[in-house]
């Protein structure tokens, strides 16, 4: 699996980074979206997927390979 993530798109509400840390930031700069891991493990599979989901600007995108 593999995150995308549109910058122009966020609007900054964090939730992602709320529901996956390790996966996901926020810059100190625009407040927008910083992919830490564009490939997170396969065990995190279902965090990711409620991660993308919980995305109120539909910034994030999840790529199944």
């Amino acid at each position: 699996m593999r995150l995308s993530a549109d910058e122009e798109r966020c609007v900054g509400a964090g939730q992602c980074v709320w529901a996956l840390p390790e996966v996901f930031a926020q810059s100190e700069r625009t407040g927008t979206v910083v992919l830490l891991r564009e490939r997170p493990a396969r065990e995190r599979g279902d965090q990711v997927r409620a991660a993308v989901r919980a995305c109120p600007s539909g910034a994030l995108r999840l790529i199944e390979d």
